[in-house]
């Protein structure tokens, strides 16, 4: 079996992302404005992919490339005449049609053809001794499934020893949604050029990516005078939203956080909330939950206010607290009605989230002052669809939510998308297949509360805390795996995360 053990490569990966539809249409205007052919830019792609397969599997010595019918396809043309000059034995297996293939990809066939190389059929056999594949098969302007020919080289590659390398995408994921509605190339490697697309960050883009790399082919210039209002997200950003603290500031200017909920049998929710909540920074921390919860909490964490949630604890809250976060554990009895009830109408920063969002859903409003966090399930009731629909395009769900239900709405899931009624749209860049545990989403609800009530937005806040819970997991799966990590155990290393100024000492 051929070891798909790689070399680390240093990457800078941006923080912009484009609609991919937009960036096939600005790529032309980009080439045009610094005064390079797309066939240059074609080479450009080519090298960076053949540099990446190179450098991550130095002793590949025969390479198998599929070629598919557009430039995506060229692309592989030019990883082949590069891998043939640098020594390496390549065989070429390309897609057949009676339609011409678009000019440049057709430029880049015949000079591999001019360089002495071949091309086979794409039933052709494969070496026995293939030990690096690359995929060139489909680009980032595929929209369904992908046809019976294509799907069974995807297939073939897929159970294939070899190591996959795809070129800009892999073959079969949607460049926009991250969707995969048939046949998906798993690759190892994915080098992705001129920008990110959001299907490389979000919906399967984890299971079938790899290590993501980007090369602007030389385009930098040209994209620092673009804006785009898609963001991607990750723990390099902390330090900007959250500066150290003045030496001189007291528990009151961390923000008053009460957090509602905890029915009977779910105190273990609104506990991981509260005390997520104290490890972000928060200043004070009230909890208002079932009476025969009071005792087990304040033992469990003693930082913690916790009182029984009665008409007139709840009115002394609302007017106490800077920030409401109501839903871990509430259910959807009379009890859980009743306070929602009462906190639906505060003008204070809220954060609805669980059993919250599943009333909200039967009875549905829109409010400015509050941040959604459901997962795809929980989406899907408040969108009354199916989970699948949710999933087959994350980011154009999470702005159906902001439209119907307002304020910020935190899609979660892997690539958490987190979109605002002002438009912004940002892709989170955190976390690992650890977090897919019970109590997750309760302490992300104390993170983000924690951080509202430290003055941040409530955009800032539901993207940080997402990236605070994301790299708060992905520092302990650093060290001990994804396999059995609990919610709680996030809480020392989130004491670390949120202080970004201080040197990690054991990681440094």
């Amino acid at each position: 079996m051929t070891d798909h053990t790689v070399k680390k490569i240093p990457e800078s990966i941006p923080h912009s992302i484009w609609p991919a539809d937009e960036l096939r249409h600005a790529e032309k205007e980009a080439a045009d404005s610094l005064g390079v052919t797309l066939y240059e830019l074609m080479q450009r792609a080519g090298e960076a992919t053949f540099q990446v397969a190179r450098q991550a599997y130095p002793q590949a010595s025969h390479w198998l490339i599929l070629c598919g019918l557009g430039n995506n396809g060229g692309d592989g043309y030019v990883v082949a005449r590069l891998a043939v000059a640098a020594g390496l034995q390549v065989t070429l297996l390309a897609l057949e049609s009676d339609k011409p293939l678009p000019d440049e990809a057709a430029e880049a066939r015949e000079a591999w053809l001019n360089a002495g190389g071949e091309i086979h059929r794409a039933d052709t056999v494969w070496p026995e001794e293939t030990d690096l594949i690359v995929d060139a098969l489909l680009g980032t302007g595929l929209t369904q499934a992908p046809r019976d020919n294509v799907a069974t080289l995807i297939n073939q590659a897929n159970a294939h020893t070899a190591a996959i390398v795809a070129v800009d995408i892999p073959s079969g994921l949607l460049a926009q949604t991250g969707a995969t509605p048939g046949a998906v190339i798993n690759a190892q490697h994915t080098v992705t050029f001129i920008a990110l697309k959001p299907g490389l960050l979000t919906g399967k883009a984890r299971d079938v990516v790899g290590t993501l790399h980007h090369n602007s082919l030389g385009l930098d210039a040209w994209l620092a005078g673009q804006e785009t209002r898609i963001a991607r997200l990750d723990a390099s950003l902390l330090s900007g939203w959250l500066p150290p603290r003045r030496p001189t500031s007291h528990k009151g200017d961390h923000g008053k956080l009460v957090i509602i909920g905890g029915d009977h049998g779910t105190a273990g929710a609104i506990r991981m909330t509260g005390e997520a909540a104290l490890r972000t920074g928060a200043g004070l921390v009230r909890v208002l939950t079932r009476s025969e919860n009071v005792a087990p909490l304040i033992t469990a964490r003693p930082e913690l206010m916790v009182h029984e949630l009665t008409p007139a604890s709840l009115e002394d809250s609302l007017q106490w607290a800077d920030v409401v976060v109501i839903g871990p554990g509430l259910g959807q009895q009379a009890w859980g009605k009743a306070a929602l009830q009462k906190v639906e109408n505060c003008t204070k920063p809220m954060l609805w989230d669980a059993d919250a969002l599943n009333l909200l859903a039967i009875n549905p409003d829109k409010r400015h002052n509050r941040i959604l966090t459901p997962h795809p399930g929980e989406a899907a009731r408040l969108l009354n669809c199916r989970v699948t629909e949710i999933e087959s395009d994350r980011l154009l769900s999470a702005q159906r939510l902001v439209k119907r239900y307002g304020g910020v709405v935190v899609l979660k899931g892997a690539g958490t998308v987190v979109a605002s009624e002002s438009g912004a749209l940002n892709i989170v860049d955190a976390g690992n297949a650890g977090m897919a545990s019970g109590g997750m989403g309760d302490v992300l609800s104390g993170i983000i509360g924690a951080l509202a009530g430290q003055k941040l937005t409530l955009n800032d806040a539901a993207s940080a805390g997402c990236v605070v819970h994301g790299a708060a997991a992905d520092k302990l799966a650093a060290v001990y795996g994804t396999r059995g990590m609990l919610a709680t155990d996030l809480f020392d290393t989130l004491r670390r995360v949120v202080n970004p100024d201080v040197i990690d000492v054991e990681n440094d």
